[in-house]
């Protein structure tokens, strides 16, 4: 059954990124947003086909740069969603805002604090729990300071919830998360691992005491914008250098941190892949426990290219598994006919960075990988696992109307 609200569809939502389209016609955005162009194509040197995917992606990237450089001020805190396609806010159109290799079965919501104040955070989880959900508190750098498990929260009889954010041991308090002076700013992360069924939290922040800071000045406040755009291509070049040093095709990458971004308790395979016309690239993969995985494409620009129209992802939940409990999937440009094709709209080449979450003991079985062979398009079958669901043209058509269907009440604007 469509889900036929958004929890992410605030007041503040929406003045925050009303005000980074006005904000995007300040000077000095304008010009950095002209030097950051510049240099990023310089620096990344892409091949044709990723210069072809540099406009839209770039827009995007300088975007979420502006929305979340608005939320930047821990005496006047939001919470602010970033990362989201294009959507509107009543009748004016607002541009996507994907960076830093997004997961597209993710919610990320920010909020700033300062290690000093002390904070509430207020929600409501939905009648289905989700499969994961974390309240990272992060330092400048995004290492871990503190974080709460949102499978974890205690709730009051509707669901409602309370975190209490201080300096201070939680002595007792449920629901506590203990910040620091390092402290700088929450990243939470609500996965929807079932896009039919599955709704993000209800999240608001409120600041216990007055601000004792005024709010930035219009030119203030676009001089910290233009640092976030400069710092987020110069972060994407550093991710994408870092995986594209890798031999091709290879997936065996693993990262298992809580620093950079990285989120505690998950683990992460990337690698790039390229391809021509006439070969398939397969994956074999082995979840070791886990309840979450996914499997997604981004350019080298860190974005996602289309994940509502076409299967440019798939999680465990939109995924067939093999008899033996494995996943196969397939990635070509051209449509295989398997269900677990990972599209990679129309490109050679890109980026994936496999995510595994969840394990019941906490950490995963020693079988977790993946195994990845480029095979001819045209011996797919024989490459294949006996069992592998293979779909018709109309079966496939069904596939991509149900994510977007699915997907719809993301872009909701109430």
């Amino acid at each position: 059954m469509p889900i036929e609200s958004n929890p992410i569809a605030t007041a503040d939502q929406h003045a925050v990124e009303l005000r980074a389209l006005e904000l995007g016609q300040h000077p000095t955005v304008r010009r950095a947003y002209d030097e950051v162009r510049a240099f990023w194509l310089q620096a990344a040197a892409p091949s044709p086909e990723m210069r072809a995917c540099f406009e839209w992606a770039f827009d995007e990237v300088m975007f979420c740069a502006a929305v979340w450089s608005l939320n930047q001020d821990p005496q006047h805190p939001k919470v602010v969603t970033i990362t989201r396609l294009a959507h509107t806010v009543g009748d004016v159109a607002v541009p996507g805002s994907r960076y830093g290799h997004d997961n597209p079965d993710s919610i990320y919501r920010v909020i700033p604090i300062a290690g000093s104040e002390r904070y509430l955070i207020n929600g409501q989880v939905p009648e289905r729990r989700l499969t994961e959900n974390y309240f990272t508190l992060w330092d400048p750098k995004m290492n871990t300071v503190d974080i709460l498990n949102g499978s974890n929260l205690a709730l009051n009889s509707d669901r409602t919830f309370t975190i209490t954010v201080d300096s201070d041991p939680a002595d007792g308090r449920p629901n506590h998360i203990r910040s620091s002076p390092q402290a700088h700013e929450f990243y939470i992360r609500d996965v929807i691992l079932d896009w039919a069924a599955d709704v993000a939290n209800s999240l608001s922040i409120e600041k216990l005491g007055p601000p004792t800071t005024p709010q930035k000045s219009d030119d203030e406040q676009a001089e910290l914008t233009a640092r976030f755009m400069r710092y987020y291509a110069e972060n994407t070049l550093r991710w994408v250098g870092f995986t594209c040093r890798r031999p091709v095709n290879d997936f065996r990458m693993k990262l298992d941190a809580d620093t950079d971004g990285a989120l505690r308790n998950q683990i992460y395979m990337g690698g790039q892949f390229r391809l021509t016309d006439e070969e398939a690239l397969v994956l074999t993969v082995r979840l070791g426990g886990a309840k979450y995985f996914i499997a997604p494409i981004t350019n080298i620009w860190g974005t996602t290219n289309d994940i509502l129209n076409r299967t440019g992802s798939l999680n465990k939940a939109q995924s067939v598994a093999n008899p033996d409990g494995t996943y196969t999937y397939v990635v070509s440009v051209a449509d295989p006919g398997v269900h677990n094709w990972v599209d990679p709209s129309g490109l050679h080449e890109g980026i994936m960075t496999l995510r595994w979450a969840e394990f019941s003991t906490g950490r995963p079985t020693t079988d977790l990988g993946v195994q990845s062979e480029v095979v001819p398009l045209a011996q797919l079958r024989n490459a294949l696992p006996a069992g592998t669901r293979f779909v018709t043209a109309a079966e496939r058509r069904e596939q991509i109307a149900e994510r977007a269907r699915n997907y719809a009440w993301r872009l909701l604007d109430h």
